[in-house]
């Protein structure tokens, strides 16, 4: 990476941003990746640390003494502690992305070259893989529309996949070889355009875990931005691992952030809420 990480008056390029939760391990694999991936950039790196009890600060602090570290004394959530560093970040472009993650040394490179062919872009994520090769589905996804949220919830996504009627969820009708302008894409990986971030602004700390990443996408595309899948590069996720090890409700928080997405933006709609309701009871049994 060209020049230090540390907060200087130079110019940034890219603002890189991870929340840690008790996953040091892939939190030094995700670092090594991102400075590798920084080489001959001028970026920034900050670490916002959720109360881990890993040993997460330590590794940080004597393996990468040019990252920004915030270390919070509890748990503040996805949202709030991303937008800790969104508050200091410098970046012409600003890249939230999971600390459970492996980035190609072409990742960010790649996405900069296509913001700057594509001025209408104002977020974008990219394909993203499991560790066994497989596409992760939610790297694409639609809005959780009546009935979409049907379609996801009774399980009609999953068995017609090719399907343009019940495909809609995570696109999957839609080849994951082609980019392409989509509703949302997943928030182990966005990168933002600076001008769109200084219209939307941060993550809504509604969001404890999940949802806040349809939330942005969907303000960004009011702002008068499209958000895009760039299928010309790929990272490669360890999902839920953060999760994994925690004493979370899974399945609770994911439906009720959807509950709080729906409220927001399609109002009290009883269709949606009656429809999210049966997505709890019946993913929780």
């Amino acid at each position: 990476m060209s020049g230090k990480t540390k907060l200087s008056e130079a110019r940034v390029d890219l603002s890189v941003i991870i929340v840690n939760y008790n996953v040091r391990q892939f939190l030094e694999n995700s670092l090594a990746s991102i400075q590798r991936a920084m080489e001959g950039l001028q970026g920034e790196i900050f670490v916002v640390d959720n109360a881990s009890d890993d040993g997460s600060v330590e590794m940080v602090q004597a393996s990468f003494p040019d990252v920004c570290l915030i270390g919070n004394r509890e748990n503040v959530g996805f949202a709030r502690a991303n937008n800790m560093a969104l508050a200091r970040a410098r970046g012409r472009f600003l890249l939230l992305i999971n600390p459970d993650t492996v980035v190609q040394e072409d990742t960010f490179r790649v996405l900069l070259k296509f913001f700057e062919e594509h001025p209408d872009a104002g977020l974008a994520g990219c394909k993203i893989l499991n560790p066994n090769g497989s596409i992760q589905l939610p790297c694409r996804r639609s809005f959780p529309t009546p009935w979409v949220a049907f379609t996801k919830v009774f399980g009609l996504a999953a068995l017609f996949p090719a399907s343009r009627l019940f495909g809609k969820y995570n696109l999957t009708y839609l080849s994951p070889d082609e980019t392409y302008p989509v509703d949302a894409v997943s928030g182990s990986f966005m990168m933002l355009r600076r001008e769109s971030y200084d219209k939307v602004g941060g993550l809504d700390e509604e969001f404890f875990m999940y949802g806040e990443d349809l939330d942005w996408c969907y303000r960004v595309q009011q702002a008068g931005y499209k958000v895009y899948y760039v299928h010309s590069t790929k990272i490669i996720h360890f999902k839920g691992e953060s999760t994994r090890r925690s004493e979370i409700d899974e399945v609770r928080i994911f439906y009720g952030a959807m509950q709080v997405f729906v409220e927001k933006h399609y109002g009290r709609s009883g269709i949606l809420k009656l429809v999210l309701k049966a997505g709890i009871l019946f993913r929780a049994t």
